[in-house]
């Protein structure tokens, strides 16, 4: 594995540092990946073929339930070491007067919880529902649903503000988290399968910049081979010892 004085040199000389991240991030505290293998009840179904605009408008209930199963599960978990050592990072970087931009693709909101500011969501949060009929946004934290779908209080339907397959990312997120990718000196993508895009251009465009790249994933990934330095290994062992090594 390659070793981490290179990258903390170069986190060290960075002007502007930008990181995306991925649902191996979040899998580290117990949160199952889109490509794991669902279980129980949901066993039989593609996690793919729910995500859709299309299955909603076919089976709200199923579709609802499946996503306030997960909703609940991210509730009764907790941000890992990962998580607060990209909020310590952030701090360090704020402290110098190093730009640091923080992008995710996960809907769980640990970054935050671990106290992570200003974080860019390009696939949005499954903690706030939005009414399919009027818009209305609304934030859900306590227990199941009462019914599902949920209903908005003029009596539409609510669903998970996530984007799902076919649907286009929000408009200011991605602009936001390409223009980091294009002016950042240093790249981290972290926990990241590297095969759902636009998030999967974003190395690249680093890359195509100018900018030294950084890769901790627990396997390879197609923008592997692009990649200055590539740590395969959990993104929770690996970033605190590289912000340790900060200090």
């Amino acid at each position: 594995m390659t070793t981490l004085s290179p990258i903390i040199e170069a986190l060290r000389e960075a002007n502007a540092i930008a990181v995306l991240t991925g649902a191996g991030v979040s899998k580290e505290s117990g949160i199952p990946t889109f490509r794991d293998a669902m279980q129980g009840l949901w066993a039989k179904y593609d996690p793919a073929e729910l995500a859709t605009p299309e299955a909603f408008a076919r089976d709200p209930e199923k579709v609802t339930r499946w996503y306030d199963e997960r909703r609940l599960r991210c509730s009764a978990a907790r941000p890992n070491p990962g998580h607060r050592a990209l909020a310590d990072l952030q701090t360090w970087c704020e402290e110098r007067g190093t730009s640091f931009t923080l992008i995710t693709q996960n809907i769980d909101r640990f970054h935050q919880a671990a106290g992570s500011r200003d974080v860019i969501e390009l696939h949005g949060t499954i903690w706030v529902w939005r009414c399919t009929d009027c818009g209305d946004e609304q934030e859900e934290r306590g227990g199941p649903f009462e019914r599902y779908p949920p209903r908005c209080a003029c009596g539409g339907f609510r669903r998970p503000a996530v984007v799902w397959f076919g649907e286009m990312l929000p408009e200011a997120a991605l602009r936001r988290a390409f223009e980091a990718a294009e002016t950042c000196d240093l790249f981290l993508s972290i926990g990241t399968s590297g095969l759902v895009t636009p998030a999967a251009d974003l190395i690249h465009i680093a890359h195509q910049h100018g900018a030294k790249t950084v890769e901790i994933n627990t396997e390879p990934t197609p923008a592997t081979a692009l990649t200055d330095w590539a740590l395969h290994a959990p993104a929770s062992n690996i970033l605190p010892e590289l912000v340790h090594a900060m200090d």
